[in-house]
C-alpha cells in the first residue's frame, strides 16, 4: 500500500485489505496519531478497487482498550481536537464512520473495551478468538458511554447492551457468550487461528461482485436510520438502477457457461 503509518498496518493479501491496529504495548489503546491515521488508511482501502473486502484487526493481545487516556490526560491540544470530534460527532474511526461501502470484516483477537467497541458496532461482521473478551468501562471511569452501545443495540438485545453499558468495567463478556447474544458470528477456536479464518472469510465474499456488494450494504445500513417503508422504496430504485451494471449479466453468464465471473471495477456512485 502507499501510505505510511506508524501505528497502524495497511496491507493487501489477494482482494483482502487488512487495517491492522498495530500499539501492542498498549493493547492498541486509541492513541492522538493513531485517531489521524485511520480515516486515511480506511480511504486508501476504499480507492483500491483491488481491495474488494477488508479485515480490521489488531496485534498483540488485545484488540483495543478504547481511547488512550493517559496520553490524551498528557497532551491539551489532543485532548481538545477529540472533544472536538466528539461535540461535532465527526469521529473517524471505523468503516461506517468513514462511509466506506465495502464489506468490512473486523476480527477481535484479545480485549475490547470502551472505545474499540466502535470497530465491533460499525462492522458488517464480526469474528472472534475464544480467548476475546468485551467490556464497556466507561461508566466505571466516569465517563458517558454513548456512540458504541447505541451501536450495538442494533445486534444485540438491548438489556445484554444496558447491562454491559452500567456494569461497567466489574464484568465482561466471553467469545462465547457475545457469539449467543449476536455480537459475534463466529467464534475462532484456537485463537491462533483467527487471522487465517478471517482472510478465508474475506476471501469467500471478495468473489462476489464488488459493486453488488456495496449496493446491497448501503442499503441494509439505510434501513436502520429510514424505517421498513422508506428502505424498501429506496432499496427497489437500487435493485433496479443496477439491472444496467455489467455485473447484473456477467453473474448469470458466468454460471451457465460454469465459470468463475470477471466482475467490473466497484461502483463509486452510491
Amino acid at each position: 500500500m502507499s501510505g505510511h503509518y506508524e501505528e497502524l498496518i495497511v496491507e493487501k493479501r489477494g482482494h483482502v485489505g487488512w487495517l491492522v491496529l498495530n500499539r501492542p504495548d498498549t493493547k492498541n489503546a486509541l492513541s492522538n496519531r493513531m485517531m489521524d491515521e485511520l480515516p486515511n488508511a480506511w480511504k486508501e482501502l476504499d480507492a483500491d478497487d483491488d481491495v474488494r473486502v477488508i479485515v480490521n484487526s489488531a496485534v498483540g493481545e488485545g484488540f483495543c482498550t478504547g481511547v488512550d487516556l493517559k496520553e490524551l490526560a498528557a497532551d491539551p491540544k489532543g485532548m481538545t481536537r477529540h472533544s472536538e470530534r466528539v461535540r461535532s460527532n465527526t469521529i473517524q474511526l471505523t468503516g461506517f464512520h468513514n462511509r466506506v461501502w465495502k464489506p468490512v470484516i473486523c476480527a477481535v483477537n484479545g480485549v475490547c473495551a470502551g472505545g474499540g467497541l466502535h470497530f465491533v458496532a460499525d462492522a458488517d461482521i464480526v469474528i472472534a478468538a475464544s480467548s476475546a473478551t468485551f467490556l464497556d468501562p466507561h461508566v466505571s471511569v466516569g465517563q458517558v458511554a454513548t456512540f458504541e452501545t447505541i451501536g450495538l443495540r442494533v445486534r444485540m438485545p438491548f438489556e445484554a447492551v444496558a447491562r454491559m453499558a452500567l456494569v461497567g468495567r466489574y464484568e465482561r463478556i466471553t467469545a462465547a457468550r457475545a457469539y449467543e447474544l449476536g455480537m459475534v458470528s463466529q467464534v475462532v477456536d484456537p485463537p491462533e487461528a483467527l487471522e487465517e479464518e478471517a482472510q478465508k472469510l474475506g476471501e469467500l465474499i471478495a468473489r462476489n461482485s464488488p459493486s453488488a456488494m456495496m449496493i446491497t450494504k448501503k442499503a441494509l445500513w439505510d434501513s436502520l436510520e429510514d424505517g421498513l417503508t422508506p428502505s424498501l422504496a429506496r432499496s427497489a430504485q437500487a435493485l433496479a438502477d443496477f439491472w444496467r451494471h455489467p455485473d447484473n449479466r456477467e453473474g448469470p453468464a458466468a454460471f451457465a457457461e460454469k465459470r468463475e465471473p470477471q466482475w467490473a471495477p466497484p461502483t463509486r456512485d452510491l
